[in-house]
């Protein structure tokens, strides 16, 4: 009895070569990861991510929003969105509450020690981020595009 012979399609590696150095979304992603990285380092002393940072900054509004709102302002669906909520609020940085206006809805509030800790957070974004902007790539034609592609 013969096996029988299965033929892969292949990609060439000067492909692999191409993608790899003209894919948008391969950088960034990268880019991504080593902000994220290095901002998850610099508020670690605070027991903060980066994630966690933007999270409760979106949070920084007169009123509290909804939790649609947040997950379409960080581009997270509700139900992330939701998962990483949890650990904020058993840490006490933030509280949901019914809405008011819609029983079925919840709003997202931060709670004194959510505003302290944000508070204290800000000064460390504001240094690095002005490093980072600092460096010799035009970072307000970056932002730019990057909105246009969001």
């Amino acid at each position: 009895m013969s096996k029988a012979t299965t033929v892969r399609p292949t990609v060439d590696y000067e492909t692999t070569e191409h993608v790899r150095d003209s894919c948008l979304c391969l950088a960034a992603q990268r880019t991504a990861r080593v902000l994220a990285r290095h901002f998850d380092d610099m508020f670690r002393p605070l027991g903060l991510t980066s994630g966690q940072f933007s999270l409760l900054m979106s949070l920084n509004r007169p009123e509290p929003p909804s939790i649609g709102s947040v997950a379409s302002l960080l581009a997270m669906d509700r139900t992330t969105l939701t998962a990483a909520l949890k650990p904020l609020e058993r840490n006490g940085l933030l509280v949901i509450k019914v809405d008011p206006a819609d029983r079925r809805g919840r709003r997202l509030a931060l709670t004194g020690a959510g505003h302290r800790l944000l508070a204290t957070a800000l000064p460390i974004w504001k240094r690095e981020h002005g490093r980072i902007e600092k460096l010799p790539e035009d970072a307000d034609a970056l932002r730019a595009g990057l909105r246009a592609l969001a």
